[in-house]
């Protein structure tokens, strides 16, 4: 129950049993969690890993008596549905972030990295606090309190008195942790819905590596295992090198000054553009953060790739993803990237993009940072069959390609649509 003098919160959302029930009041972490101090010792366990947006989980392999050179002591034990607080930046786990451990054995966590706490069951639901803290107006509005907290003791991280200070909203009354519970349960299925779908999305593209490994010969072999009956007496694929059936097409150098201009004519696509595609499941790479007009394509003596081409990373770190997107419309490439276009007659674009997403260019770079250049990339040696088989391999994959883009869509829509209501079940956070 609110005590007077109390700020209180009300979410935009409850469910119709609550939503004649008392507004929610801002209680400190403290009175809802305490600090896990146990130490690891000689206790066998598992350690965690990281996954960006969920939590904490569990990996398979046990820990031996230490961890990179230091003693397992300074380790601290957790155990399911225990919070673990960033206290140092990472790349995959940004300071001030709160994830929940949800393995289902104990598991190591470094002292030196991470602030544990465990909440109070009967006041408290785990799964309901987790949600909150990954709320985007919570997450990003504690991490700021964290942060203004840090810069007034002059040091990069807070102490573990001023984490526990923090407010965390709770219905009030009686039913409180029934109200807990039928977010977390709601939350919980959502994200059972989201993980299937998931593992769906992963099934096609696995199915499509599978089907692609038997449509395409192995190395050495002029014959694919797999060939569509109207193909199956058809000679073998001819062997050649790369510029026998492509042109390949170069980037150029973007000027900063003639950076951010989203309106114009003309793309001007970067490696970030081209994992971005690729990341959520695109094949034909559209959208661009920048733009030029015939005017700056007069100022570079730049040459347009054509709609089709197939773009991909040529140098630097990004070569290894072998990351491969089909631009759909005149553009153009930096520096940093190139482009395969088939030439007219004997090759189809889209076969091309599928026979380049399995060369994996890192095997063909050299120097310090791997980069490749045209006239290494001419020469790569590739098996190609007449383009009426190119274009059924093209077509079969292609659906398959489409498939996999709507069931992606449909696991980011899942993904927003948690994230949305996710803002209207917790409350708006109050400015101090």
């Amino acid at each position: 129950m609110a005590k007077q003098g109390e700020k209180t919160v009300t979410p935009r959302l409850r469910f119709p049993e609550f939503r004649g029930a008392k507004d929610w009041t801002l209680i400190e972490l403290r009175q809802l969690a305490e600090f896990v101090t146990e130490r690891v010792g000689a206790t066998e366990c598992i350690p965690y890993t990281i996954t960006s947006g969920v939590g904490l989980v569990s990996q398979q392999e046990k820990l031996g008596r230490t961890i990179a050179g230091n003693s397992l002591k300074n380790y601290v034990l957790l155990q399911r549905n225990d919070f673990a607080y960033n206290k140092s930046a990472t790349k995959t786990f940004p300071q001030g972030f709160i994830a929940r451990y949800i393995g289902d054995e104990r598991a190591a966590v470094p002292n030196s990295i991470f602030t544990c706490f465990r909440t109070n069951g009967e006041v408290i639901n785990p799964v309901y606090l987790d949600g909150l803290f990954s709320t985007n107006l919570h997450g990003n509005w504690l991490r700021t309190r964290i942060a203004v907290g840090a810069r007034a003791h002059g040091s990069l991280n807070v102490s573990d008195e001023d984490l526990m200070d923090l407010p965390v909203p709770l219905p009030d009354g009686p039913s409180s942790l029934t109200e807990q519970r039928k977010i977390a349960d709601c939350l919980t299925s959502l994200d059972e819905l989201i993980a299937a779908q998931g593992r769906m999305v992963e099934a096609l593209k696995a199915h499509k590596r599978g089907l692609m490994q038997q449509l395409f010969p192995r190395e050495g072999e002029a014959h694919p295992r797999l060939r569509f009956p109207e193909f199956r007496d058809a000679p073998e694929w001819a062997a050649g090198k790369a510029s026998d059936i492509v042109e390949v097409l170069q980037g150029y150098g973007f000027p900063e000054r003639l950076q951010g201009n989203k309106e114009a004519e003309f793309p001007f696509y970067k490696v970030s553009d081209i994992s971005a595609c690729v990341d959520a499941g695109g094949t034909f790479l559209a959208d661009a953060k920048n733009h030029i007009d015939a005017a700056v394509l007069e100022e570079l003596r730049a040459r347009l790739l054509p709609a089709g081409t197939t773009v991909f990373a040529k140098i630097g770190e990004a070569i290894r993803s072998n990351k491969r997107a089909i631009v759909t419309r005149p553009c153009l490439v930096d520096n940093n990237a190139a482009g395969v276009k088939a030439l007219q007659g004997l090759a189809e674009d889209r076969f091309v993009y599928y026979l380049w997403s399995q060369i994996p260019l890192i095997e063909y770079s050299g120097g310090v940072v791997p980069a490749v250049n045209k006239s290494t990339i001419e020469q790569i040696q590739v098996r190609y069959p007449d383009i009426d088989e190119q274009q059924r391999i093209a077509d079969c994959l292609s659906s398959l390609d489409t498939k996999i883009a709507a069931a992606s869509s449909q696991l980011s829509s899942l993904r927003l649509h948690k994230q949305g209501l996710m803002q209207q079940l917790f409350p708006t956070p109050m400015e101090d």
